[in-house]
């Protein structure tokens, strides 16, 4: 499983370099850099591309979906570290780009990097037909904005110190990191226009941002700072609203459980087609970073 994660994260990191070189200089490109190479394990660009395999796609073509994914999220990450937000020091092993070149600069290269995936799911270099590419970038856009990502945010914000329902909760979580791999999950679909695959897969994707903001917490919990690459047990320092919170560690342990048996119930019907996919989720529950 390591080797597979490994090699995409490889491929990616490839095609982000050579594409960050060929642009033009500028003061914020090394706070790009910065924020984006070499660190993560693009876990949901590995998704993305255990969904593709599912449906038979280029490789090549998913890589490239990848690395504008992983633009966003890194753009995401940016902003969360900030001191308005999270106000994190320590991201992936390293100071947040924040505490390396500024809130200014770490803000405005944030800004450019989401900027740079839309760029890159628009190119001439994505081979897919324009209308496609609109579907793609539509999709990307509420993934990431007040309706996904941002909302998530602004909502994990808003509940600290609160007393939170499930169904609250569970909503801000699959905003804030279900929606990206909501779009790791429908961006296959989209490419091979099976349309009669959306629906189940726009909810295997939030089922599978969930499980993953599930282990996230649950290394938040019980992890140590040096493993993790970032400060732990800052959740419940800062009153965070989270499963583990609400209803404890055994029981949010078993709400996983059944989460994961949902996702593979329903991917019971592609067979061995779907085995990397199960690979890595099962990877997701067990990681310690």
């Amino acid at each position: 499983m390591k080797k597979k994660l490994l090699k995409v994260a490889n491929d990616i990191n490839k095609y982000l370099i050579l594409l960050l070189r060929k642009q033009s200089n500028s003061g914020l490109l090394k706070a790009m850099k910065y924020g984006l190479l070499p660190g993560g394990k693009k876990i949901r660009s590995k998704i993305l591309v255990d969904v593709g395999k599912i449906f038979n796609l280029r490789y090549s073509n998913l890589i490239k979906i990848g690395a504008a994914l992983e633009c966003i999220h890194a753009y995401s990450l940016i902003h969360d570290d900030l001191p308005c937000m999270d106000d994190d020091e320590l991201r992936r092993g390293k100071l947040t780009t924040h505490k390396k070149f500024g809130e200014s600069t770490a803000i405005l290269a944030g800004n450019s990097l989401l900027t740079l995936g839309f760029e890159i799911i628009s190119s001439n270099q994505l081979k897919s037909s324009n209308k496609n590419k609109n579907i793609l970038i539509n999709l990307i856009s509420k993934c990431t904005g007040h309706l996904g990502v941002a909302g998530g945010q602004f909502l994990d914000l808003n509940y600290e110190k609160k007393k939170v329902s499930k169904f609250k909760i569970i909503d801000m979580q699959r905003k804030k990191t279900g929606m990206l791999f909501q779009f790791c999950c429908l961006a296959p679909i989209i490419l091979s226009e099976k349309t009669k695959y959306f629906k189940k897969f726009s909810n295997l994707g939030l089922d599978i941002g969930l499980l993953f903001q599930i282990a996230d917490d649950i290394i938040d919990y019980r992890g140590n700072s040096k493993n993790a690459g970032k400060k732990t047990q800052k959740d419940k320092k800062k009153g965070k609203a989270t499963l583990i919170s609400l209803l404890g560690y055994q029981n949010t342990i078993k709400y996983s459980v059944l989460t994961k048996k949902k996702i593979f119930n329903n991917l019971s019907e592609f067979g061995k087609k779907a085995n990397d996919l199960k690979e890595t989720l099962n990877y997701v529950l067990l990681r310690t970073r």
